[in-house]
């Protein structure tokens, strides 16, 4: 029982929160899913813990990193963090409803 335990708490580090636009809810509509993961997720890590979360089959995963922006702040400039998202194709029959919790 520990063990898997161990390996959900593993899997909620890669999977951070779903992503949800205008975009991502286009690709709904084509069994997708899109996912902010965690920077240093690599596609397999992220294929395992959508699986296991959410007991679905995923065919394809597809990440793009998106640089952080340099913006100012009462004059002062900052950077946005830089945030990983995972497209996450699913096989057909399958769904994931974001809009309700884990």
């Amino acid at each position: 029982m520990a063990k898997k335990e161990a390996i959900d708490a593993r899997h909620y580090d890669v999977i951070l929160a779903p992503h949800i636009t205008e975009k991502s809810t286009l690709a709904s509509e084509h069994n997708a899913v899109v996912f902010k993961v965690a920077n240093d997720a690599s596609k397999p890590q992220i294929r395992d813990a959508v699986e296991a979360l959410f007991d679905v089959k995923v065919t394809g995963v597809n990440t793009i990193v998106t640089k952080g922006k340099t913006k100012r702040w009462k004059g002062k400039p900052y950077k946005r963090t830089d945030v990983k998202k995972a497209i996450v194709t699913l096989k057909d029959g399958d769904s994931i409803d974001v809009t309700s919790g884990i």
